[in-house]
């Protein structure tokens, strides 16, 4: 399915601001700041000036929240976002609820006792997210994620993102596991335009005890489609030609 882009233009305006310069840009500028990031829960709540702010819109990571403050605006940072400008990009320090600073292994931990599938969805995060893919909440599809090639406000997204986590017996964990599950599933995302992207995260034998556990887990995507027998089958009029010569050249 090839990108459905938002009005005339738009592809255009994705080609000339690439998804990876926009980032590069944010990472450099929380840097220079300094930005700190404050743990509420599962979420990041980030203080940001006008700059940080428009990358982090254009970057299209987490949420602007409206408060009184007019010389700040705050984002609220998803755990998977907050922990890839931590822990990847490396531009983004996060405090705990008891005003210290979290390093990787207890931000890890914090986050996946907030999240029981937050070692896997933070992978199938960053996996997206390297290759330049945005990547915002599924949950109004029933996914994990839904992926758009550039900024929503000029593509709509692509694909619906379902991560599955491979057991160490090959077997899937319980989702899609019944053909209901699938037929449903891949009929919600015919219905909104999307592509389902089912990927799977085998942990290789591996625990999840510490973040430097996703370097050696593997990824796998595969796309699922629904079959429509319409499309596959052959031009009536053609059949009945081809027919009508082999029958021709029987006689002779």
């Amino acid at each position: 399915m090839a990108p459905r882009w938002k009005g005339k233009g738009s592809e255009a305006k994705a080609l000339a601001d690439p998804m990876s310069k926009i980032v590069s840009q944010l990472s450099t500028s929380l840097i220079q700041v300094d930005a700190h990031g404050l743990l509420s829960g599962c979420s990041v709540l980030l203080a940001v000036e006008t700059e940080q702010m428009e990358l982090l819109t254009r970057g299209c990571f987490g949420r602007p929240i409206i408060t009184a403050e007019k010389d700040k605006q705050w984002f609220q940072l998803g755990p998977e976002e907050a922990f890839y400008l931590f822990y990847s990009l490396k531009c983004l320090k996060i405090v705990g609820e008891d005003n210290c600073h979290k390093n990787a292994f207890e931000l890890w931990q914090y986050m996946k006792s907030k999240k029981a599938s937050f070692p896997d969805s933070c992978k199938a995060y960053f996996h997206l997210r390297m290759k330049n893919w945005i990547v915002r909440s599924g949950s109004q599809y029933g996914v994990d994620f839904v992926a758009y090639c550039h900024h929503p406000s000029l593509v709509h997204s692509e694909y619906a993102v379902l991560v599955l986590s491979e057991e160490e017996n090959g077997d899937m964990n319980e989702r899609l596991r019944l053909w209901s599950d699938f037929h449903c599933t891949i009929r919600l995302c015919g219905s909104v335009a999307k592509t389902l992207l089912v990927v799977s995260i085998n942990k290789n034998g591996h625990g999840a005890v510490s973040p430097s556990c996703l370097e050696r887990f593997s990824i796998k995507e595969h796309i699922v489609t629904r079959w429509i027998p319409e499309l596959s089958r052959e031009d009536q009029s053609t059949t009945e030609k081809e027919n009508q010569m082999q029958s021709q050249t029987g006689l002779l």
